[in-house]
């Protein structure tokens, strides 16, 4: 049987990395066990930053909806409490956009759900 070198394919997976690590600065662009450390614990912030994105607009509809509902006397808790009792479904991102889009709209919909 022959022989399998294996430098193919580690050449392949080194230049993966190295091309990966393409842009960052000094020796981590440039050595490959330094480039690997680096573009590991890139994608590891990758991967909390797709996580975080979720938190952070989830909180920033929350803000917007909650200034909107002080501007027509409620306050979000209430105002999220009396959409689930009207049976109203609309997720905070569209009711965010509401708010910003057209605030008319969104004080017909306060009124709406009051009565």
């Amino acid at each position: 049987m022959s022989r399998v070198k294996g430098a193919v394919s580690t050449r392949k997976r080194r230049n993966r990395v190295l091309k990966s690590a393409k842009g960052y600065w000094g020796a981590k662009s440039k050595h490959f066990k330094m480039a690997k450390q680096a573009v590991m614990k890139s994608g590891n912030y990758a991967y909390i930053g797709r996580k975080r994105r979720k938190r952070d607009f989830r909180r920033l509809w929350i803000t917007r909806i909650s200034a909107a509902c002080r501007l027509n006397g409620l306050n979000y808790s209430s105002f999220m409490g009396l959409l689930k009792k009207n049976s109203i479904v609309l997720n905070r991102k569209m009711i965010s956009e509401i708010c910003i889009s057209s605030p008319e709209a969104f004080s017909k919909l306060v009124e709406s759900i009051r009565k």
